[in-house]
Order: structure tokens, then C-alpha cells, then sequence
């Protein structure tokens, strides 16, 4: 009798460690800005976030853009009023091997931000690289992870590149909702079931987001306005900046697919305004 207690004390044990690993919680924070300008408030916000302002750094990750060195200077520049002290940055490359220092200084920083440009030329650079561990293991370790326009993108698991499958053309436009249009890639994971938009509203995104609500149920697709971020803390998600979040969720009720067209009567849409919170499950 003694001995089957203890056993099933040993399962239930082994069963409770295996649910928490597979829940496993981070303690670092996301600040997930949708692009346009960045006002000197979400900055200062950004800034005490992180408390890196009288001791730690911020560590720039500038390869979404076609002008890396540029980026990590604009940067600097940006994040002058906040009186953060001490910023760097280093342009890893596709095919090289990244400097172990250069990680080390990665993976220690309280603060990372990714830069704007083409969220397809940032993964191309780190994906399944020393890189991308490096950010995970900061993110996991309390870093705030911060990003903007295609640095919003590729906080995702499932990424939307910005290009589409059956309009090749770039002036095109998202100007319906069909099926196999919208291309998506693998993005860095820090968000698992959340599909991140960005210049939303400015640039009129709704129809992309919608289609990819549809085709993929089991994400929130988070549409995210220019001068606006979330700041994202486990679940829960909270509107900051200027302007407006568009949430949308799939309710599970099926979709159809007729002339290439997609249909769905499952969709739920959320618009939230700064200071507003909304769960991300």
C-alpha cells in the first residue's frame, strides 16, 4: 500500500513537470511597435520598461534594413532623449559566423530592439542561428524584446512576409480576401499563437489580416497602427501610443473557400484603444 502511494505520488509529479515545461513561462517582456514615427513618450516608455537607463544597455539588431549601419545610428539617435546611456549594435550576416562576443552582448542586453525594413531579409539572417538562440534565450531571461514595422513582424511564429502569391506586382495592394494569397514564413517564435500586422490602419491592411484569420484558426491575428505598440507581459497585451489595435479571432466556426474567394461567419473583431488590454489566448 506504502509503496503503490509513493508511486503514484512519483507519476503525478512527473506528469505536473511535464505540463510546466510544456507551459514553460518567460519573464522578459515584448513592446511591439506597428511602424511611423516613434514619439518621444512610447521612447521614454520603452526606456523604463527595460530600467536600463543608469545601468544595463540596449543591444540594436539592424539586418531588416537595406542600410544596416545607418539604421543602428538612427537609433542612437532616437533613443537620445531617453537618456539611455550606453547602445550598440552589430549587423550579423548570412553565412558568418557571429562573433562570440558580439552574442554574449546579445543575449545580456536589458533592452534588443529590431529596426524597420523587410521582415524576410531579417529572418534570412537568423533563423536557426546563434542569432535567433541568442534572442530567445534574452527574451527568456527578462530582456524587453522591442521592434518596429518589420521588426513588429518577425516577433511571430508564423510571419506574414508582405508578399502575396497570386498578385506579384509590389503596387498591388491587398485588395481582396482569397485563398493561398497571403504568404507566411517562419518568424523568431517569440509569440507562438499570435500573427502580428503592422502600419495598419495607415496603410489599410484589413483585407490581408482577415485572410489570414481565416486560413489560420488557431492564431489572433493582431493588426498594430503606426506610433502605436503593445506591450506584451505573458498573456495579456496593452495598448500604447497614438493610435488603434485591430484584434481579430477566429471563433472556430469553418470557412469556405468558392472562386478563390474566402468565407467565414466565425470571425470576431476587436478595436482597442491605448490603455486597453486584451488577452492573447
Amino acid at each position: 500500500m506504502k509503496r503503490t502511494l509513493i508511486q503514484s505520488i512519483g507519476i503525478i509529479a512527473l506528469y505536473l513537470t511535464g505540463c510546466n515545461q510544456e507551459h514553460e513561462t518567460v519573464s522578459g517582456r515584448l513592446y511591439i511597435i506597428g511602424g511611423g514615427s516613434r514619439p518621444v513618450t512610447m521612447l521614454n516608455e520603452l526606456a523604463d520598461l527595460s530600467g536600463i537607463r543608469s545601468a544595463g544597455y540596449m543591444y540594436v539588431l539592424p539586418m531588416a534594413s537595406s542600410e544596416p549601419d545607418s539604421a543602428i545610428l538612427r537609433a542612437k539617435e532616437d533613443f537620445k532623449p531617453t537618456g539611455i546611456k550606453s547602445i550598440s549594435g552589430y549587423n550579423f550576416r548570412s553565412g558568418v559566423v557571429p562573433p562570440q562576443a558580439q552574442l554574449d552582448s546579445l543575449k545580456n542586453a536589458g533592452l534588443i530592439y529590431i529596426s524597420g525594413g523587410d521582415q524576410s531579409r531579417f529572418m534570412a539572417v537568423v533563423l536557426n542561428t546563434p542569432v535567433m538562440e541568442a534572442v530567445l534565450q534574452a527574451y527568456q531571461n527578462g530582456s524587453v524584446i522591442a521592434g518596429t514595422s518589420a521588426g513588429a513582424a518577425v516577433m511571430s511564429k508564423k510571419m506574414i512576409t508582405g508578399n502575396q502569391k497570386m498578385h506579384l506586382s509590389p503596387d498591388a495592394g491587398f485588395t481582396t480576401i482569397e485563398a493561398d494569397n497571403i504568404e507566411i514564413t517562419q518568424g523568431l517564435g517569440l509569440l507562438k499563437d499570435v500573427i502580428l500586422d503592422q502600419h495598419f490602419i495607415k496603410r489599410q491592411r484589413l483585407n490581408r489580416l482577415v485572410a489570414a484569420a481565416v486560413e489560420n484558426p488557431e492564431q489572433l491575428c493582431v493588426g498594430i497602427d503606426e506610433s502605436t505598440a503593445i506591450i506584451v507581459e505573458g498573456d495579456i497585451a496593452t495598448v500604447s501610443g497614438n493610435g488603434q489595435v485591430i484584434v481579430i479571432k477566429n471563433m472556430g466556426k469553418g470557412s469556405i473557400v468558392r472562386n478563390g474567394l474566402l468565407g467565414s461567419g466565425g470571425l470576431q473583431l476587436c478595436v482597442y484603444l491605448p490603455g486597453q488590454k486584451f488577452n492573447l489566448r
